[in-house]
């Protein structure tokens, strides 16, 4: 009959290899527990960065920044004179002009300007620059004068008031931006730049801009 008793020797060596078990885990648990307050340590460091690099990212383009002159002014007044009349205009093309491509025109310039308009007084009040709630007298009285006129004379009209107009103011455009160091009259400058390209060219599809009307804008570009 064989006998069960246990090895003694047996049983320690399983001991042994119970508390070494144990001890590679607790060192597994340490090791891993460090590994993670390392990295959460250097996420929280690369987070506390980011704004910073967003930031300059930006740069100075995205806020206010740069001296305004005395030509930004100018510009910044008559970006809002130029909505206030010329809006009106565009009113009056939908019920005067016998012509869709000026009735067409007209929608250009309401919608243009509707938001040229806007531009030019958030950025009055971002740069305490004060404009004007009226359009000048000389306009006004452009607007008179469509007023009183209907069919193909409107027509005629209303293309060579309006052309002239936008191609003087072109001019001035590309002087200030050219050299303005303000960002925000940068931005309505381009703005403008390309809203009044738009109006040169339906006033230009009616075929009534006459060579005459570019005399005269030819005559104010400084020589």
């Amino acid at each position: 009959m064989k006998s069960h008793a246990r090895n003694p020797r047996s049983t320690s060596n399983r001991g042994r290899l119970i508390a070494a078990a144990l001890a590679l885990t607790t060192v597994i648990a340490a090791v891993s527990v460090w590994l993670w307050q390392r990295n959460s340590s250097a996420d929280e460091s690369v987070s506390a960065d980011m704004p910073a690099a967003n930031a300059a990212a930006a740069g100075p383009e995205g806020g206010n920044s740069g001296e305004v002159t005395a030509l930004d002014k100018t510009f910044l007044t008559k970006v809002r004179q130029a909505g206030l009349w010329e809006m009106p205009a565009g009113r009056l093309a939908q019920t005067h002009a016998s012509s869709e491509a000026i009735k067409r025109a007209g929608m250009h310039l309401l919608e243009g300007h509707s938001k040229l308009d806007q531009l030019a007084r958030e950025d009055s009040e971002a740069l305490s620059v004060p404009i004007p709630d009226q359009a000048t007298a000389e306009q006004q009285g452009w607007v008179s004068q469509l007023k009183n006129a209907r069919g193909k004379a409107f027509d005629q009209l209303f293309v060579d008031l309006l052309r002239a107009s936008h191609g003087k103011i072109f001019i001035t455009i590309g002087e200030v931006r050219a050299t303005t160091k303000n960002t925000l009259i940068r931005r309505l400058a381009t703005q403008t730049n390309n809203t009044v390209q738009d109006h040169m060219d339906v006033l230009e599809d009616t075929g009534l801009v006459s060579d005459a009307t570019l005399d005269d804008v030819a005559s104010t570009i400084p020589k």
